[in-house]
């Protein structure tokens, strides 16, 4: 049986990352990769162009059943430190918005960029590798389709099923399972929203392809960004963001005018251009089909002088505070990511090693820590992969 200090099983962010720290340290390490490539997920992300890290990383950014877990680890590699790492391998990168940064070099710089670290650590990565089993006596056997291995270290950095046609499985809560540690089920986030057919029909298929700026919320939670309509229903960031707080059978508000008070820009809008029809100001300030389609479905359309006092607190509740009622998301199909995983208070927060089961450690999306959208998930696999490296 082949022997390694650390078997790391996934060849994503945090298990490339884990793999390069431990090799640092001197420490014989295997990762193994069920794909035949390594790193796929990095190489779609932002549009194949890499949103590495945010700006902006604080612990507030992230979802979990225990909100201190990810500090220790964020706090002791930071987005500074990731992108001292690609300035040290001459990549460009360009803050977008919000904080989040690209490669210049397009993703496929990162993924070399880790493999190249790999290979100075002398980490060997075994693509084509699936794991069959993995038992624990006073070492850990790992059992492959195409060997054998053994360690006293195993680190599960398979993420979670988001985007199941990339190879994602629910394989680190299976595992999990398998020895006895709680977990919470993965559910699809960042993702966007599907809406019934009459509304698809009526609605969102003659706007599909429409952008507009918005402040989205459900319950006390909102974003400020782009929602875009689609023929399945509502996507964009903020769609996407908002849909990690959302639960089946929640309304989500929209205000359309994000950067005024609707009803005093309606009054304006009255004394400034009382023969306009609402519709034509609409479009001005939100785009054509949405301001014609609002007219049409929801609020009655005529020239502002004719509307009451009690008409316009209408109209803005409209345009503040329009419901919409999703009937569901697209899914682990599209997701970017999966809320659930591990369960943190089965971790260390410094060695991201289980409490009952020694040896055993848990990176990356596979434990209970999920983040907004814009380089903030990248950031968590960097930072605890890091951690874990530091004692594997």
């Amino acid at each position: 049986m082949n022997k390694y200090d650390t078997i790391i099983i996934g060849a994503g962010a945090a298990g490339l990352m884990c793999a390069i720290e431990a090799g640092q340290r001197g420490r014989s390490v295997l990762v193994i990769e069920k794909s035949n490539k390594p790193g796929k997920k990095i190489l779609i992300s932002g549009g194949g162009r890499c949103n590495f890290t945010n700006l902006y990383t604080e612990p507030s950014s992230y979802l979990s059943n225990n909100s201190h877990f990810c500090k220790s680890a964020l706090s002791r590699y930071t987005q500074w430190d990731f992108i001292s790492l690609v300035d040290k391998h001459a990549l460009g990168w360009t803050e977008k918005t919000l904080g989040q940064l690209f490669c210049d070099q397009k993703s496929g710089a990162i993924v070399e960029m880790l493999l190249t670290e790999c290979q100075l650590a002398n980490v060997e990565i075994k693509l084509n590798c699936d794991v069959e089993a993995i038992t624990h006596d006073e070492q850990y056997s790992v059992r492959t389709n195409l060997a054998d291995y053994s360690s006293n270290n195993v680190v599960i950095a398979t993420g979670g099923p988001s985007i199941p046609k990339m190879g994602a499985t629910d394989f680190a809560v299976r595992i999990a399972k398998q020895f006895g540690l709680k977990t919470h089920n993965f559910v699809a986030a960042l993702v966007p929203f599907t809406f019934p057919e009459d509304q698809l029909e009526n609605l969102f298929r003659e706007l599909s392809g429409t952008a507009v700026d918005v402040v989205l919320s459900v319950g006390n939670t909102s974003f400020k960004e782009a929602i875009l309509f689609t023929h399945r229903g509502l996507s964009g960031p903020a769609a996407l963001q908002i849909s990690s707080y959302w639960t089946l059978g929640d309304e989500i508000s929209v205000n359309l005018l994000p950067n005024d008070n609707a009803l005093d820009w309606l009054n304006a809008q009255r004394d400034e251009s009382p023969n306009a029809e609402l519709k034509t100001l609409l479009s001005r300030v939100i785009a054509k089909r949405l301001a014609s389609k609002l007219c049409e479905l929801f609020i009655i359309n005529k020239p502002m002088k004719q509307y009451t006092p009690g008409e316009l607190e209408a109209v803005a509740e409209v345009l503040s505070n329009w419901k919409l009622k999703p009937h569901g998301t697209e899914g682990m199909r599209t997701a970017e990511v999966a809320l659930g995983g591990l369960d943190c208070d089965e971790l260390s927060s410094k060695t991201m090693e289980c409490k009952s089961v020694k040896g055993l450690y848990f990176i990356g999306e596979s434990i209970d820590v999920t983040g907004h959208l814009g380089g903030f998930n990248f950031q968590w696999a960097w930072a605890s992969g890091w951690c874990a490296g530091q004692f594997v």
